[in-house]
This record gives structure tokens, C-alpha cells and sequence, in this order.
């Protein structure tokens, strides 16, 4: 198993993307702490991950709220003695262009897209380093590698990911503490609404994957989390700084 003895935090991962890392990374032999702001959601992927026989612990967790995030971690480094991995995933994808979006929903979109990721990020740090090192994984998008039409404060903050990952894995690199960032392209979860809804209805959103992706098709979260595991693991132990996209090829 390529996550044995290994210690795993993520963030947003009571469904979609998350929840699909989670699991594959406890199947790779980690105990994952499975957080989320809907803990009853927390507490089903733990239940699916425990019946497998492998171990989670389930956590109601809000990364906006910058001390819960902290202490969250704080409490898994203080449970299991380490974390070798952190996937900080919870997003938010709020359609519109410049004179659509509220200046409260850029913040919101901020908060959650950039600034919980630092917060969680530099949380992971000292242990990180008192244990020899680590592996943190951002959730950016592949709206952080091309500009979506009307998603203005999702393209945003998805390229201010890149640019904050790329500079904390310049930062911590001789501490053998890894960032790269996870670009995922259209995956066939409920997260896609903000698209669906700039697109006009999950019709047009199907034309689009079917028409404008080279695949032309949606990806899995199967397929993302295999890409989690491997930023994970040390099969990347020479990547950081990284943009992982996999998107079907979309914004080739």
C-alpha cells in the first residue's frame, strides 16, 4: 500500500472529489480525517471507509472559521502524532461576470478558495517539519490554468491558488514539505451548478463536455482521486510546485 502508517486531513470531503480521495487514500492504507461542514455527510464516507476495513475519523469542520481549522488539525497531529498529508479541498463556485457578482460573494469565494487553504496550510507546517516532511495538496481547478466565461470570482481565486501554492512550495522545499496543486476539469458532481447555471441548464452543460472537451466526456471522481493518491505518496517525491490538470484535455 503506497499511504501505510501515513496520517491524511481533508477538507470538503463529504462528497464529490473529496470523499472520493478519502477513501482511496484510507484503501492506500492512511487513517484519514474525513472533515467537512455537513459532519453527517463526515460520518457516511467514514462509515464506507470503515466497513471496508480501513480507518477514518469523522469531523464537522467550517474552514472558514480560521481557529476550528486550526485546532481540527491541531487535534489530529495531537491523536495520531503526525500528519503527513493535507488535502485542502473545500471550495465554492459562484457564477457571474464583473456586474453579476456581489462584492459579498467575492468574498465569500475568497474566504473559502484562497484563505482557508492558507490558513489550513500553515496550520500543517510544524509538524510537517518536525516529522521530516509532507505532502499538502490544493484544490485549484482548471479555471486556474484558463479563463472561464461569466465565472470571474471562480477563475479568480482559482488562479490565486497557483500562484500561493507554487510560492509555498518554492518557501519549503529544502524541508522536504511538498505543495501541489489538483486542477480537475468537469467531473459529474453536484459542484458543477455554478457552470450549469452560466451555461444555461445542464443540457447546455452536456453539449459543452460532449462538444468542446477533447474527450468529450465528463471525468470521474474515481480518476481524480487516483491523482490524489499519487501527489500523496511518494511516487511524486520529486513534484512540488506543480499544477496537476486533468481535465479530458479541455484547456488544451
Amino acid at each position: 500500500m503506497q499511504l501505510e502508517n501515513k496520517v491524511a486531513f481533508v477538507t470538503g470531503a463529504g462528497s464529490g472529489i473529496g470523499a472520493a480521495g478519502a477513501m482511496a487514500m484510507a484503501r492506500e492504507g492512511a487513517h484519514v480525517f474525513v472533515s467537512d461542514r455537513d459532519g453527517a455527510a463526515a460520518a457516511t464516507v467514514v462509515e464506507t471507509i470503515s466497513a471496508t476495513g480501513h480507518a477514518a475519523t469523522a469531523l464537522t469542520l467550517d474552514v472558514t472559521d480560521d481557529t476550528a481549522l486550526t485546532s481540527a488539525i491541531s487535534q489530529a497531529v495531537a491523536l495520531k502524532g503526525r500528519i503527513d498529508i493535507l488535502h485542502s479541498h473545500a471550495g465554492l463556485q459562484i457564477e457571474g461576470k464583473l456586474e453579476e457578482v456581489a462584492v459579498v460573494d467575492m468574498d465569500a469565494s475568497w474566504n473559502l478558495n484562497v484563505r482557508a487553504h492558507f490558513v489550513a496550510a500553515k496550520a500543517a507546517i510544524a509538524p510537517m517539519r518536525a516529522q521530516g516532511g509532507g505532502s499538502i495538496i490544493i484544490t485549484s481547478s482548471n479555471s486556474g490554468v484558463q479563463y472561464d466565461r461569466g465565472m470571474i470570482a471562480y477563475a479568480t481565486t482559482k488562479h490565486a491558488i497557483l500562484a500561493m501554492t507554487r510560492q509555498m512550495a518554492a518557501d519549503y522545499a529544502k524541508e522536504n514539505i511538498r505543495f501541489n496543486s489538483l486542477c480537475p476539469g468537469f467531473i459529474d458532481t453536484p459542484f458543477n451548478r455554478g457552470f450549469e447555471i452560466q451555461m444555461g441548464g445542464r443540457e447546455k452543460l452536456d453539449e459543452y463536455v460532449e462538444n468542446t472537451i477533447p474527450m468529450g466526456r465528463f471525468g470521474t471522481v474515481e480518476e481524480i482521486a487516483d491523482s490524489i493518491v499519487f501527489l500523496a505518496s511518494e511516487r511524486s517525491s520529486f513534484m512540488t510546485g506543480h499544477a496537476l490538470v486533468i481535465d479530458g484535455g479541455e484547456c488544451i
